[in-house]
């Protein structure tokens, strides 16, 4: 494998770019798939977001954690995973403003999204609270990062007995405009858009875009450490930001071009479900680190990005309660509001990269 480190930081930029773009392309031709193989084996958008699209556009995030936990960048690992849970909301509220003039929090009926929000918030809670109290090794792994790939599991079992759950309405005489959209009219494409494969084909072209996806978030994972060394900014800043935003590409690339086809349910379902995983993979960097469990080692820096996360997730899932069908600038207040913080909470980490993790 090539000594990245040993690059120019301009080599190392250009392939992290380069990647980047591999991953974004990627990410979008996989929600074709994914809605074709929602549409063949009637498998609805919630499960597919969960288990299909959340599984391969987490792949980067695997490539990183993997990548620099092995390379003992705990640091790193663990402040992708956190800022990428960030991001990711945010993310939503990107698509928000791209594909709209309304709410898209008020065009999702299914109660899935609000299920998986909540597990979200208690998950990322859980791990914020870990940082502070600290985690003990059991059979070479964090009590805390076992109780997470378990609760991981807990609530993939309960989201899986979500399907058939009644529609989340609007109070009174407001209509949502756009639900039908995403929610009826099998998923808002014509049938000329679409070619007619077998199911086995989707599974090996899906398969091969996930591949895809995983070399090319080894090289953003690969790259992007070598530029946190090389800018001086660290590997917790850089881990949170740049490299998080490389590897959340396929969740907007997926998550936009679910929305374009109206399968809102799908998009969201597929942002707050690698959220899910990211959390999970704590077990992961633990597993591959050698040192003690990560969870308590973490720092000022990583205990705020878990709390961002928190509060970004719980401003989308408010607007998801609410379904408030008005907007400012293209997108909902809520959408807005999680964006402001957003970055507002990028600077406050940026005076806090001193303390590493």
């Amino acid at each position: 494998m090539p000594d990245f480190s040993a690059l120019p930081l301009p080599l190392n930029l250009v392939l992290f770019t380069a990647g980047a773009v591999v991953v974004w392309f990627a990410g979008s031709r996989l929600t074709y798939y994914a809605d074709a193989i929602s549409n063949a084996t009637d498998i609805g958008q919630a499960a597919i977001g969960i288990m299909l699209l959340a599984g391969v556009t987490s792949l980067p995030e695997i490539g990183v954690t993997a990548t620099a936990a092995i390379a003992g960048n705990a640091d790193l690992a663990v402040n992708n995973l956190f800022g990428s849970i960030a991001l990711q909301v945010a993310v939503l509220a990107v698509v928000d403003f791209l594909i709209g003039r309304k709410a898209l929090t008020a065009a999702v009926a299914d109660p899935t999204v609000i299920l998986q929000g909540s597990l979200n918030i208690i998950m990322i809670s859980a791990a914020a609270a870990a940082m502070v109290i600290g985690d003990v090794s059991v059979f070479g792994v964090g009590l805390w990062a076992w109780g997470a790939i378990a609760a991981y599991v807990s609530c993939i079992h309960i989201l899986s007995r979500g399907r058939g759950r009644r529609p989340w309405l609007a109070a009174g005489n407001e209509r949502v405009e756009r639900e039908p959209v995403g929610e009826n009219q099998d998923h808002g494409s014509s049938a000329s858009d679409r070619e007619s494969k077998t199911l086995r084909s989707l599974v090996v072209k899906t398969a091969g875009v996930a591949a895809i996806i995983l070399v090319a978030g080894y090289v953003v994972a690969k790259s992007g450490e070598a530029i946190a060394e090389q800018t001086g900014l660290g590997s917790s800043f850089v881990g949170f930001v740049l490299v998080a935003i490389a590897t959340s590409l396929p969740e907007l690339s997926t998550a936009l071009s679910a929305a374009r086809r109206g399968l809102f349910t799908m998009a969201i379902s597929d942002i707050l479900g690698t959220n899910l995983i990211n959390i999970a993979m704590i077990f992961l960097v633990d597993l591959l680190d050698t040192g003690e469990p990560v969870i308590g080692r973490m720092g000022p820096f990583a205990i705020f990005g878990a709390l961002l996360a928190v509060v970004l997730t719980a401003l989308f899932q408010a607007g998801v309660a609410e379904r408030r069908d008005k907007a400012i600038l293209r997108m909902g207040y809520d959408s807005l509001l999680v964006l402001i913080v957003y970055v507002g909470g990028v600077v406050l980490l940026y005076t806090l990269r001193s303390t590493g993790t």
